[in-house]
């Protein structure tokens, strides 16, 4: 882990993540916690590790490739642990969102293979989760090269600030997260023109961070021979509340806290906390 990186190097960066809803951070991981993730990454595969409700493949019947994904992987998996607990994943997120405390809301493995057809739908997070509040957002390891024509993620700048929450875009398209009250997503394609979209070619140890509420989504890999992989991981800080309304999708398991509670619990612990 590198240290010494708090706050001088987050001070852009914060600015940036505050103003456009992500950020791109370079080089913040060494090679040998790249290289854990990635055997750690390789035992995930293996159907006998993997959970029956938190893991999916992604690609439709008929189509070519792989596109994995595996969630809360860090509470029973030790390897998985120790990455999240000891390196600075958790320093980053509070630093960028200006909070006192952030907790981890859960990791996740998102894996396209070569020539993987499967795109990643237009979506933002938020409306997926079961949680109420601001400080929300999501970092992004890559543990490979990656380009957009291996399926680097894009994202809207400015798109958490534009006041909406949309229906969230089931992965698999079966409409399981349908929530009432938001409106459809638009299309977004035919809008490119009008948007400020922007990705980033990435090299292992590389990391993007964006906001809860910003739109992003990735192409196929349509490279035949690189490998997409990224280890996900997601931070919740000051004021977020647990709300587990319809429409969300699942926990690991109970929290044990009630509809309106801070996270702090078990299954979201406080990782890290702002040095007074």
């Amino acid at each position: 882990m590198k240290v010494g990186l708090y706050p001088d190097v987050f001070e852009d960066a914060a600015r940036t993540f505050e103003a456009d809803g992500v950020v791109c951070l370079r080089g913040i991981f060494d090679t040998s916690w790249i290289e854990r993730l990635r055997d750690l990454a390789e035992e995930m595969l293996s159907a006998s590790v993997r959970h029956p409700e938190q893991s999916q493949e992604l690609a439709k019947e008929g189509n070519e490739g792989r596109f994995f994904n595996e969630m809360f992987i860090w509470p029973r998996h030790e390897g998985f642990r120790e990455v999240l607990f000891q390196t600075p994943l958790a320093a980053i997120a509070g630093t960028l969102m200006a909070c006192k405390k952030v907790n981890v809301l859960f990791d996740q493995l998102l894996i396209k293979e070569p020539a993987t057809v499967e795109t990643t739908p237009w979506h933002h997070d938020l409306p997926f989760w079961p949680f109420r509040g601001t400080s929300l957002c999501t970092l992004w390891l890559a543990l490979d090269e990656v380009t957009i024509n291996s399926g680097s993620v894009e994202y809207i700048k400015g798109s958490h600030r534009w006041g909406k929450e949309f229906q969230p875009t089931s992965f698999v398209g079966d409409g399981r997260y349908q929530q009432e009250k938001l409106e459809a997503i638009p299309d977004l394609d035919v809008m490119r023109d009008q948007l400020d979209i922007v990705h980033f070619d990435l090299e292992p140890g590389d990391c993007t961070v964006h906001h809860g509420l910003t739109l992003h989504s990735a192409p196929g890999n349509t490279d035949t021979e690189r490998r997409r992989r990224a280890y996900v991981t997601r931070w919740g800080g000051d004021g977020v509340t647990y709300d587990p309304r319809e429409g969300t999708q699942p926990m690991l398991h109970d929290p044990g806290i009630k509809s309106g509670d801070e996270l702090d619990c078990a299954l979201w612990p406080v990782l890290w906390r702002r040095e007074v």
